[in-house]
């Protein structure tokens, strides 16, 4: 079997896996965790919420099955993936979609639970994949939610700190990597749609915003925050932060074929495969990911892809594949399902609890990288 097809062998056997233990029956929702937990915490809004955990997964996650099926959708064009988004992830959406609040938007939690926060960052992941759905299925809705999504960021862009926008519409704290470079991939994205020269300038400007405020001169990967107050950078390093600015750098190179946007790229590139990668103890001539947030290191992926249909070197892509072999090879979990925030050393029975996101994300990663027809090494 070749690569290739391993690779989406995975990801459909993952997808099913998914699809048993998390899909509620009757419902289009899914549940945050497996087996579903009696008193946890979602630790990533901005404030701990504990009020819902027993309904259904927060947005962030469902959104993740979005990006999964999206994958899946185009890498094998199988209508059976078409047929998930219209039968189950777009009216699971619909359960977190605010109208009540002017710009509509999806909030944190479901809407039959009352007003809870709004994200910017997590809709601009769906806006990402409302376009993707797009360009898949050239059905005009998906485009019209995306640009609704765009309307809604535009409420959370000012001028203070010189441009930006917020992570959270309540809570109006802090400018984020994670609600910047990815508005920024998405503005280009949606140019690339509709040739409005609009989003190509917000895309520009969104990306040297936080080139110039949230970038490590010192080793060329982003920061997280900055806050509102004083100006204090958040310096903590994530995966997908440089991740999106390594696509939305790609993707401007692509649009306006710029030198400055491929200097950037090949930089921050160097630098991703030094921090974020290790030497592998199995396959000593390989890297592999260093353990982290495994729907991080998904998001770093979609950077380096674009990067790929740049320079067509396919050692980063290695990298990935290497990695996620070895994750496949070792996984002993009884469901089929994995451990969170660790690629090596983990035989998939270390969690209680194992995150909707987490096998989102290795669903999409899985399909992903079956794109290329990179054999491994």
């Amino acid at each position: 079997m070749s690569t290739k097809e391993l690779l989406i062998q995975h990801a459909t056997s993952l997808l099913d896996s998914t699809l048993q233990y998390y899909h509620i029956k009757e419902t289009c929702l899914f549940s945050e965790n497996y087996p579903p937990e009696q008193n946890a915490t979602a630790t990533y809004l901005a404030e701990p919420d504990t009020a819902h955990v027993h309904k259904a997964a927060y947005l962030w996650p469902t959104s993740g099955m979005f990006s999964a099926i999206n994958a899946l959708l185009k890498v094998t064009g199988d209508e059976r993936y078409a047929t998930l988004l219209d039968s189950l992830i777009l009216p699971g959406l619909q359960c977190y979609h605010d109208t009540v609040r002017k710009p509509d938007a999806y909030q944190s939690y479901l809407t039959s639970s009352g007003l809870s926060d709004r994200y910017y960052d997590d809709n601009i992941w769906l806006g990402i994949d409302f376009v993707e759905s797009y360009e898949l299925t050239k059905k005009p809705a998906f485009l019209e939610s995306a640009e609704a999504i765009w309307h809604f960021l535009e409420s959370g862009r000012d001028t203070l700190l010189g441009d930006g926008i917020y992570w959270c519409e309540q809570k109006k704290f802090s400018k984020n990597t994670c609600s910047n470079a990815p508005a920024a991939v998405l503005a280009l994205k949606l140019y690339r749609a509709t040739k409005n020269e609009l989003y190509l300038k917000a895309g520009k400007e969104l990306y040297h915003w936080t080139k110039n405020t949230l970038q490590d001169m010192a080793d060329d990967l982003y920061f997280d925050n900055i806050r509102l107050a004083d100006a204090h950078i958040g310096k903590t390093k994530y995966a997908y932060n440089s991740g999106q600015m390594l696509q939305a750098g790609a993707l401007l190179y692509q649009l306006t074929g710029e030198p400055q946007y491929l200097e950037a790229i090949k930089k921050l590139a160097q630098a991703c495969g030094t921090y974020f990668f290790q030497h592998s103890t199995q396959e000593p001539s390989h890297k592999v990911l260093k353990d982290g947030n495994i729907w991080f290191t998904a998001i770093l992926l979609r950077g380096f892809e674009e990067m790929y249909r740049i320079d067509h070197n396919p050692r980063y892509l290695h990298d990935f594949i290497t990695t996620l072999d070895q994750l496949w090879a070792c996984n002993k979990n009884k469901e089929g399902l994995f451990d969170d925030n660790r690629f090596a050393g983990s035989d998939g029975n270390g969690d209680t609890h194992k995150w909707l996101l987490t096998q989102a994300a290795l669903i999409e990663m899985y399909a992903r990288l079956s794109a290329f027809d990179i054999e491994k090494q």
